[in-house]
């Protein structure tokens, strides 16, 4: 399956065209890109989703927990293993980003965050659910975020 490397120095909207607040989100995916390399030294990549149906379906069998159904389109996912951190990622045509973290040794950190692209509303399903938290980046802006812990095992 070809991946895309993210770039986080030139940020690029490639596969995430199609977003109203694709800027936006492309920034949001350069952020999570940076986060990675800096503190893992691991270069984060993408490809669409249709590439890797199975990362999708893996993130929304964990939504189910919460019965959490996502309306947006999903464009782009990304899955890799990281210091025994399972890291997947699936970016909405919405400009929500949903990540699944998940210890692989023990159940100490498995949770789940939805991150917001600056310029969107809260999606509908989550809005009675969660509260989000703001943060700045220098890469996307006004990034809103929020999140669950994993009960389950996946």
């Amino acid at each position: 399956m070809p991946q895309t490397l993210v770039d986080f120095g030139t940020v690029s909207n490639v596969g995430l065209e199609t977003s109203p607040v694709a800027e936006a989100l492309a920034g949001l995916r350069a952020n999570e890109a940076r986060y990675f390399m800096k503190k893992y030294t691991h270069a984060f990549a993408t490809q669409p989703v249709g590439e890797a149906p199975e990362i999708l379906e893996r993130i929304q069998q964990i939504l189910a927990e919460r019965e959490i159904v996502i309306a947006s389109r999903p464009l782009e996912v990304s899955d890799f293993t990281v210091d025994g951190i399972r890291m997947s990622y699936v970016f909405y045509e919405s400009g929500l980003a949903i990540n699944v973290m998940y210890t692989v040794a023990d159940a100490k950190k498995r949770a789940v965050g939805f991150k917001l692209s600056q310029g969107m509303e809260v999606p509908e399903e989550l809005a009675t659910k969660f509260k989000f938290a703001r943060q700045k980046s220098s890469l996307a802006g006004e990034i809103r975020g929020s999140f669950f812990v994993i009960k389950g095992e996946y």
